[in-house]
């Protein structure tokens, strides 16, 4: 038996099989410093390029990857834990196996960013958690298997499971609610991982719940063949009257046959202690949770609620029980969908809000007293949101926190600062959103209490030392601690900081009736659109920073200011009671506009000069659908995979479907159909996003969704309006809008030929804050010429057309 491999850091996880059927692997190959990826569609990776070029070689040790590549095969071998005790910066693992036969396994490989196997692409386990077993198809002779790790990783642990059963449950990932002794807990929601070993798909197969003699049983989605899904079920813990510890058995169930049982812990808890509350997520309908940390007397409406964002490699449960409970407010922690999952932006964000409307609905706050929250990956949550969200809190208190990504980029990399080519700017706006030193101005809606150690080591105190240089220019309430001697984490003070709620507790929201200035600013309206009165409904430029700073005067029925990059401007006048006309000086032209029974005044710039007009048209542009490629994934995305082209073709869409939707399940806790484009249906799925993978000569969806798309792509071009490109080795990444919606969207992976559909594999558009235009289209040899391989990007105009140009 052979085995070489690519590094990554392990934890050991709970595993499906016995210790008997685990077969590790006896040595490996590891390459180093060879890739580099982040948070942009640019990337480097000469192994990627092989790989998706078909000229990747059987590794040998003292081998350099290619002529032009200094890196060198080595060896690395395991020690008697099975674990490959190596450092590797940037590298990958190379390792086969021998099978006397064809048969399925299931692998796991702790740590890697993603897998190859038998050049086939696969998710990663990029915590390290030991969770992640995939279900792979070994063929007889010689299996390969090839590891990316991103970053310095240690300690790779690589194992095959072999003789597993065809279908089981894995519980070590487990998202489960707690019981809340007095509430209504007859309809709980818990979700674990199926994993679908065999070559078929699993339809009609349910899941059956019995706690306390209380039975549910849960219809399943359908599991494709060969993967994984986390999959919600309905728990009845209606009897539940005690506290205590309480054993729920799970059966799956396909007809009436046990395929597997596990047994999982739910604790039963009081309204007045810590705890767990789960939900579904309207993101992507899986279940996901939030920690309470409850008022001390179980609250009351009118009490204040903080919305607390933990840090990297934190669970929400331990953020929520880093504070003790307040006697005038709850205070809830959202996931991020993972402990580090998307680092508070994209899905992270959407995350945070949903749990904040949740809490908002369960506990009924004052709503002029809702504050925000959170240390170190937290403390940038809580800038970036309190930023984006400007007017919604009363105050807000990054701790430890580093404001953007271009200044401190964690596991996935920075986001770059200084492109070099327009190009490049191009591609780079798309992670403007992220950017909040250029949203700063939007701090000054609420207070600001920054909190930080002056010992730092991870991350460094200059962060807040730079932010309380950019409040000082313009913010009159904002608050700064240095902790004396305080490292990243100095106990629970590092976050529940009693001279921090003290300033919360002196803070409440401005009413809008009473805010006369407003100083706004947002990259996307689809994401941030208003601050209190004020409206950024359209931009002229997608995704450059758009701004107004507006005054009113209700008295003098005047209302004056600035603005940048705006094409549609709104303004609330509710306040201007029984006003016929208002009087407005914008950008230095006066006007006069009649205050309609709208409550909204509707301001359209039209060759620089500003006229009053009706609400946009929702089909434009705007505050609900303004684009950029990940746009389509925030709508209960549904994967369609091609079967029209060739087997090559189709093989390539399915694969990249799974490995999307198993890399969506392990970065953020999330649930995705994947349906064949035989199988779509519109009238029955369509009030959903929809992410085609194929182009139109392989993707039966594609004449349905994107007839009018003005990218097309066919097996010999890519044509963007009337422009051309001619290659076989194209990829695509793209959105357009749904024609029969206002608000969904369509995301396209595609390509004119295989190598430019493998060179799509590698990308890292899961990654928070990664910034993907509208259009991208490339050639198979971005991994290595970078920016140069870039053929065409940019955003559509507000109708959804093509810009004029390049």
């Amino acid at each position: 038996m052979k085995v070489y491999f690519l590094i990554s850091w392990v934890l050991v996880g709970m595993s499906p099989a016995n210790a008997q059927d685990n077969t590790p692997f006896a040595s490996g190959l590891y390459l180093e410093t060879i890739h580099r990826y982040g948070r942009e569609v640019i990337f480097s990776d000469p192994v990627a390029f092989q790989l998706a070029e078909g000229i990747f070689q059987k590794p040998v040790e003292g081998k350099s990857l290619a002529a032009d590549v200094d890196a060198i095969w080595k060896t690395i071998q395991p020690a008697e834990d099975g674990k490959f005790k190596g450092r590797i910066r940037s590298g990958y693992l190379y390792l086969t196996y021998d099978s006397d036969k064809k048969q399925n396994a299931l692998l796991k490989v702790s740590g890697s960013s993603m897998l190859y196997v038998n050049g086939i692409p696969r998710a990663g386990d990029i915590y390290g958690d030991g969770w992640l077993y995939l279900p792979i198809a070994l063929e007889k002779g010689e299996n390969e298997i090839l590891a990316r790790f991103n970053g310095l990783w240690s300690g790779i642990a690589a194992e095959l499971l072999l003789d597993q059963k065809p279908v089981l449950l894995n519980v070590a990932d487990a998202t489960l609610p707690d019981i809340v002794l007095g509430e209504e807990n007859g309809a709980l929601m818990g979700a674990v991982v199926l994993i679908n070993n065999t070559s078929k798909p699993i339809r009609n197969a349910r899941m059956e719940a019995v706690l306390n003699e209380k039975v549910v049983r849960t219809p399943l989605p359908t599991i494709p063949p060969m993967t994984i899904r986390k999959v919600g079920f309905e728990i009845n813990a209606s009897e539940i009257l005690q506290k205590d510890e309480y054993a729920c058995s799970l059966r799956l169930l396909l007809g009436t046959k046990v395929a597997d049982n596990q047994t999982v812990s739910l604790d039963a808890r009081e309204a007045t202690e810590h705890y767990k509350q789960t939900f579904v997520s309207e993101i992507d309908g899986s279940v996901q949770y939030y920690g309470v940390a409850p008022q001390t007397d179980g609250g009351s409406p009118g009490s204040a609620l903080f919305l607390s964002v933990h840090g990297a490699g934190v669970q929400a449960i331990g953020q929520a029980r880093a504070y003790q409970q307040k006697d005038w407010g709850t205070l809830v922690a959202p996931t991020n969908r993972r402990p580090r999952g998307f680092n508070w932006e994209d899905w992270g964000r959407i995350d945070a809000m949903e749990v904040l409307d949740l809490a908002v609905e369960k506990f009924k706050p004052d709503p002029s007293r809702i504050y925000l929250t959170g240390h170190s990956m937290g403390g940038h949550g809580t800038w970036y949101l309190g930023a984006t969200f400007a007017g919604k809190w009363a105050a807000i208190a990054p701790c430890a926190g580093y404001p953007t990504l271009m200044g401190y980029g964690s596991a996935d990399g920075k986001i770059p600062e200084n492109p070099e080519t327009e190009l490049e700017k191009t591609l780079l706006r798309a992670s403007n959103p992220s950017n909040t030193i250029e949203l700063a101005k939007n701090y000054a809606a609420g207070g600001v209490y920054i909190h930080h150690g002056d010992n730092d080591r991870v991350v460094s105190v200059n962060y807040a030392r730079q932010m309380r240089g950019i409040l000082a220019e313009f913010h009159p309430d904002f608050s700064y601690y240095e902790y004396p001697g305080g490292s990243h984490w100095f106990g629970s003070e590092s976050v529940d900081w009693p001279p921090l709620f003290d300033y919360f507790k002196w803070h409440e929201r401005s009413p809008d009736s009473l805010t006369h200035t407003i100083d706004f600013s947002t990259a996307n309206p689809a994401i941030s659109s208003n601050n209190k009165w004020l409206h950024i409904l359209q931009q002229e430029e997608s995704l450059a920073y758009s701004r107004a700073h507006l005054q009113r005067d209700r008295e003098g029925l005047k209302i004056s200011g600035r603005t940048e990059n705006i094409a549609v401007l709104g303004i609330d006048t509710r306040d201007f009671i029984g006003s016929a006309r208002i009087s407005l000086e914008i950008d230095g032209q006066e006007l006069v506009c009649e205050n309609e029974n709208t409550s909204m005044l509707y301001l359209h710039k039209n060759n620089n000069t500003w006229v009053q007009g009706p609400k946009p048209d929702a089909s434009l542009k705007g505050v609900v659908r303004n684009g950029t490629f990940k746009e389509p994934f925030n709508d209960r995305m549904i994967f369609v995979y091609g079967t029209a082209g060739n087997k090559a073709e189709n093989e390539w869409a399915y694969h990249k479907a799974r490995f999307d939707a198993e890399s969506w399940y392990y970065r953020g806790n999330g649930a995705v159909d994947l349906v064949s484009d035989r199988e779509f249906d519109l009238e029955k799925q369509g009030d959903r996003g929809i992410i085609i993978y194929g182009n139109a000569d392989t993707n039966r969806a594609w004449s349905t969704l994107l007839a009018d798309s003005p990218v097309q792509v066919t097996r010999e071009t890519v044509s963007l309006g009337d422009r051309i490109l001619r290659q076989d080795n194209l990829g695509a990444y793209f959105m357009v809008p749904r024609k029969d919606s206002d608000t969904l969207g369509v995301a396209v992976v595609s390509g004119t030929g295989l190598k430019g559909l493998h060179t799509a594999n590698a990308n890292q558009y899961f990654a928070g804050g990664s910034g993907f235009p509208d259009f991208v289209v490339f050639t198979s040899e971005l991994p290595v010429k970078g920016v140069e391989a870039i053929k065409a990007a940019g955003f559509y105009n507000n109708d959804w057309t093509l810009p004029a140009g390049e």
